[in-house]
């Protein structure tokens, strides 16, 4: 409990400082998009951030023994995630931190959206169901 509280305060410190010194949400797959299409000093911003997501992981595996999950697949899991959500014009962490901290409607409903979809994956992957296969 005490790691997802410092992980929880370590989320809002950066997306608070993000959006102080840069004026900007701290959206990751907005800024995942921006570093790989962007130039200049805003592309080097957007790809320090992502290289400080990065190295916290990497840490936090290094001195952790509590990541039980096969990695690749994980980060096929977090990519698809990133694209669905860039695709349809938000992100879990620019909704999820920076907008419901904003009071935000539009983001508590997608925040709501991905909960929900998370939910159900959670409970079809745990129960093993198959319901997308006819018999």
């Amino acid at each position: 409990m005490i790691l997802a509280i410092v992980g929880g305060l370590l989320i809002g410190l950066s997306a608070s400082l993000f959006w102080a010194l840069n004026g900007r949400v701290a959206g990751v797959s907005g800024i995942l998009s921006g570093a790989l299409h962007g130039a200049g000093q805003e592309r080097r911003v957007r790809l320090a951030f992502l290289c400080g997501l990065l190295l916290a992981g990497v840490g936090f595996a290094a001195f952790s023994s509590r990541i039980a999950l096969p990695l690749v697949p994980l980060a096929a899991a977090g990519l698809l995630v990133g694209f669905g959500t860039r695709m349809s014009g938000g992100c879990t962490s620019g909704h999820g931190v920076c907008g419901l901290s904003r009071f935000s409607v539009r983001s508590l409903a997608a925040v709501l959206t991905f909960m929900a979809s998370g939910a159900l994956t959670v409970f079809v992957v745990r129960h093993d169901l198959k319901l997308w296969v006819q018999p």
